[in-house]
């Protein structure tokens, strides 16, 4: 019966679970700009490049083959002059790709739900970025007062050394989370796996890796459980992807290409979706909860089993039900759902946070 049981519970748990995944690769040269368009916002246009000040140059983003990688990439122009902000602003140039409101919802962040972006890069070995800013992928929001300040953004910056930095804007203030040697990303494929479950301080998390395509080699990394990873009153958030940069010390500047490869946007939501912050019968308390979890005798009597799984939906405890308390001082802080299980009860899931 106990082996009936349990089946029945993992079966309750994967029917509830949900991967969406978009993919956007180079498939050879030619129509680039409608290529993207068709996977970020089909009929519509995400592409925001310097093309008006510079037509004569042509597409500021095409595709061509990569011998390194064995496929087709994207190549990213942006020149010293006469390149600009798409002749609205003239102290800095932009030539990005991005997601936005005309975007297929599962392509868009919204507060609550765990989203994985992953992409390939590769900078010149001779690439200069400007000692003022020179961004690479930004993740902003829309609808919020504070839209105005990225959420997170990588950034070069020329320095001694160069640097890569990792800047994260809470609400207006933007502050630098972490920071490495620019150097050993020159000239290399680099593959980012970029992490993040959206919410408000307590239950927001980020984690993201910078690893050598050609060895695995990790260049970067950096990871926080109990981060605000929203902006207030927003409408949802989204990425961008691409060159950036000021123009206030253009002398140190050159034309530069940076290559992208592989963009991937998996929206996961093992049980993040279940909408069950509280139940009526069903009492487990303290919320939020430290060293652990108080069963009420109700919930007991009901239920036989408990199971816990991080925002990842990853499975950090399964427990008999035979006391009224649950020890939880070993997890991390950070959102949980705490699955129960029973066999005359359907499963219930409760969203807390430990803190």
């Amino acid at each position: 019966m106990k082996l009936c049981i349990y089946l029945c519970f993992c079966s309750v748990l994967l029917y509830k679970t949900s991967v969406a995944q978009t993919l956007l690769q180079a498939d050879g040269p030619g129509d680039t700009y409608e290529l993207i368009n068709s996977v970020l916002a089909p009929g519509f246009d995400v592409v925001e490049v310097p093309d008006c000040s510079h037509d004569i140059f042509g597409r500021h983003i095409d595709e061509v083959f990569d011998a390194d990688l064995n496929t087709n990439v994207f190549r990213f122009y942006i020149h010293t002059t006469p390149d600009n902000d798409r002749c609205i602003n003239f102290d800095r140039q932009r030539n990005e790709i991005k997601t936005y409101d005309k975007s297929p919802d599962d392509l868009l962040g919204v507060e609550g739900e765990l989203v994985e972006y992953k992409w390939k890069f590769k900078l010149d070995a001779n690439f200069q970025p400007s000692s003022s800013f020179t961004h690479l992928h930004q993740i902003k929001s829309k609808g919020s007062i504070e839209d105005v300040m990225p959420l997170i953004t990588f950034t070069v910056r020329k320095g001694s050394p160069d640097k890569f930095e990792l800047r994260y804007a809470e609400a207006f203030t933007q502050i630098t989370l972490n920071e490495v040697n620019l150097t050993p990303f020159k000239g290399e494929w680099l593959e980012v796996k970029e992490t993040i479950l959206y919410g408000e301080t307590g239950s927001g998390e980020y984690d993201v890796i910078i690893s050598k395509v050609s060895d695995g080699t990790v260049l970067f990394e950096y990871f926080n459980t109990s981060i605000r990873m929203w902006k207030t009153n927003a409408s949802f958030l989204r990425p961008k992807w691409g060159i950036y940069r000021s123009l206030n010390n253009s002398a140190s500047l050159r034309d530069e290409e940076v290559l992208f490869a592989d963009f991937s946007i998996k929206e996961i939501n093992p049980v993040l979706a279940i909408d069950a912050n509280s139940l009526p019968d069903t009492i487990i308390n303290p919320n939020p909860f430290n060293k652990e979890l108080n069963i009420s005798s109700i919930t007991l009597h009901k239920y036989e089993q408990i199971k816990i799984y991080d925002s990842r939906g990853k499975l950090v405890l399964t427990k008999e039900l035979i006391s009224e308390k649950v020890d939880v001082s070993f997890l991390k802080n950070g959102l949980y759902f705490i699955v129960l299980g029973g066999i005359a009860m359907p499963t219930q899931t409760i969203k807390m946070i430990k803190e």
